[in-house]
């Protein structure tokens, strides 16, 4: 069964700056896409940043310019980076992975998640 563990949430004053891990119990390189979701109180959850198997990069607006997404595979580990973190960062963040089994069928997995709270 595959688990994914995030790591690195916190609190964190507006402007500063955050990495979130995501460790993964076998190789990422059996998944399509990996990405990071996050959630607000009272909100849905959203995309935040995804990356697929042979590195095509998507960002959600919001972030752009502010966030990085990256892989090391040696490590079988997801992260995010997280630079000039406002007020509206603050969630549950969640990761995320997908493997494809067929063009109809896939399986999802997600991690437990990790609060990130930006606050004066």
């Amino acid at each position: 069964q595959v688990q994914l563990v995030e790591s690195g949430g916190g609190l964190v004053q507006p402007g500063g700056s955050l990495r979130l891990s995501c460790a993964a119990s076998g190789s990422i390189l059996s998944f399509n896409a990996m990405g990071w979701y996050r959630q607000a109180p009272g909100k849905q959850r959203e995309l935040v940043a995804r990356i697929t198997s042979g590195g095509s990069i998507n960002y959600a607006d919001p972030v752009k310019g502010r966030f990085t997404i990256s892989r090391d595979n040696a490590k079988n580990t997801l992260y995010l980076q997280m630079n000039a973190l406002k007020l509206e960062d603050t969630a549950v963040y969640y990761c995320h992975a997908r493997r494809e089994r067929n063009s109809m069928l896939n399986d999802d997995y997600w991690g437990q998640g990790t609060q990130v709270t930006v606050s004066s």
